[in-house]
């Protein structure tokens, strides 16, 4: 019997953690939306070298990126806006909601975004939610940005995993 309530303990500990963890994942959509699609994106994150208040510093501008979908088709890009274009020619924006520190070290936090103004018909138009998850890279760049620098861009490479979430499965 001791065997038996020390499995039913673990088990216990376990599920609490698992609840825990994903409750501080702040880029988790609601329950009620369904993931409708996942792309893998790879590109860099635009930066640029501006003076802010007196001070130099790197200003995040844009993502760049092409989607991928499992099989590795290339199926969207994904650019200023933020904005997420897919093949069928449906696009999406997003308005960040939340953010969670990303758990991959010099890697772009992970996103919740809600999703705003689809364009033309297809996937995209039926998006809730888009979440950015999985980063790796993507972080201000560690070069100097000083006065000699002001204007210069710099594209720092990064990969996520972008999944598109809608009330309707």
């Amino acid at each position: 019997m001791r065997s038996h309530a020390r499995k039913i303990l673990f088990t216990a500990v376990c599920f609490t953690f698992a609840f825990i963890a994903q409750a501080q994942d702040a880029t988790q959509p609601p329950p009620t939306q369904h993931p409708i699609l996942t792309l893998q994106a790879t590109g860099s994150q635009i930066y640029i070298c501006q003076n802010i208040s007196g001070k130099p510093q790197w200003v995040f501008t844009a993502p760049s990126a092409r989607l991928f979908d499992a099989p590795g088709n290339e199926v969207g890009t994904h650019g200023d806006g933020p904005i997420w274009s897919y093949q069928d020619g449906s696009s999406i924006q997003g308005v960040v909601q939340s953010k969670s520190p990303a758990p991959e070290p010099d890697s772009i936090p992970w996103l919740l975004l809600k999703a705003v103004n689809p364009q033309r018909s297809g996937i995209l138009t039926t998006v809730s939610f888009i979440r950015r998850s999985d980063t790796k890279g993507g972080v201000v760049p560690a070069t100097v940005c000083d006065l000699d620098h002001q204007g210069v861009l710099a594209r720092i490479p990064y990969t996520a995993t972008y999944t598109f979430y809608s009330a309707k499965p």
